[in-house]
């Protein structure tokens, strides 16, 4: 029996038999996507919508596919706006910008990126993003490990508006830092 095939399998019985399937989520290749998965453009990984009230969400890559190794997300739309200044203690967060303009905040530094540039927001390092108002801008963000991201993300999803409580972020593995340096 081939391996994909077995899995779907034991996905179908671990229920059948008083089992979690959850509990296997994060073995190796168990949620992984069939090699060379192609996710189309403007398309999210499982077909939903995401959205923080200053750009639309794509999911990329699941950190369940990567043994939570990696989570890739693809911002469209982005305008004026974006997180607050925030730190992770555990994963490093990179930004690739694919069009328009964005300014972010990394430790000390202010600086405004272009189509085709990147940028590196360390762990332990507070950083925050915003788009350069009037002009639209397209970018990903990887988060590696991926941590909690993906929870966070949907718990701060348009209708549930972002929230600005440390306790909150802290749940995710975020620290609050403060508000964005950005903010009009």
């Amino acid at each position: 029996m081939k391996r994909r095939s077995f899995l779907k399998s034991a996905a179908a019985f671990l229920p059948a038999a008083g089992l979690d399937p959850m509990a296997f989520a994060g073995l190796p290749g168990a949620d992984a996507p069939p090699q060379g998965m192609v996710i189309g453009a403007g398309k999210d990984r499982l077909g939903e919508a995401h959205s923080r009230g200053y750009s639309s969400i794509l999911f990329k890559v699941l950190p369940r596919e990567t043994s939570n190794g990696l989570f890739v997300i693809e911002h469209m739309n982005l305008v004026n706006g974006g997180p607050p200044l925030h730190k992770h203690p555990n994963q490093e967060e990179y930004f690739y910008l694919i069009s328009g303009e964005v300014r972010f905040a990394v430790g000390d530094k202010r600086l405004t990126l272009h189509a085709g540039e990147s940028i590196l927001g360390p762990r332990g390092i507070p950083h925050t993003f915003a788009a350069v108002a009037g002009k639209p801008s397209h970018m990903l963000i990887s988060f590696s490990p991926a941590g909690k991201m993906e929870e966070f993300l949907r718990a701060t999803a348009i209708p549930n508006p972002p929230t600005e409580d440390a306790a909150f972020w802290s749940k995710f593995d975020i620290e609050l830092v403060g508000p964005s340096p950005f903010k009009a």
